[in-house]
């Protein structure tokens, strides 16, 4: 059974840092593509950052680039995403997600889900 396990959201003021962390069993994490979206009230959920199992190569979405970085740990099945420069535009219900092929940042290229932690950053 797959699971995806996120922690690290909390509230923040704008300008703070936040680490989160996903960690994952029951599938191949090493192969995996690991991707971090989020979804704010009335939105649809949108891509963040994505990492290829593939040398670990990274992708951003442009309003988090600079500021945002993804990361994994394939020892620990654990993929990270640590975010500074805070703003309240970041606010939302964060996810990780796991797709079994290559690179993507469409919602419904992934194949397992996370319940999401919440972000908040106050302004």
């Amino acid at each position: 059974q797959v699971q995806l396990v996120e922690s690290g959201g909390g509230l923040v003021q704008a300008g703070g840092s936040l680490r989160l962390s996903c960690a994952a069993s029951g599938l191949p994490f090493s192969r995996c593509t690991m991707g971090w979206f989020r979804q704010s009230p009335g939105k649809e959920r949108e891509f963040v950052a994505t990492i290829s199992w593939i040398g670990g190569s990274t992708r951003y979405t442009d309003s988090v680039k600079g500021r945002f970085t993804i990361s994994r740990d394939d020892a620990k099945n654990t993929v990270y995403l640590e975010m500074n420069n805070l703003k309240p535009g970041d606010t939302g219900v964060y996810y990780c997600a796991a797709r079994y092929r290559g690179d993507s940042g469409f919602v419904q290229d992934y194949d397992d889900w996370g319940q999401g932690t919440q972000v908040t950053v106050s302004s």
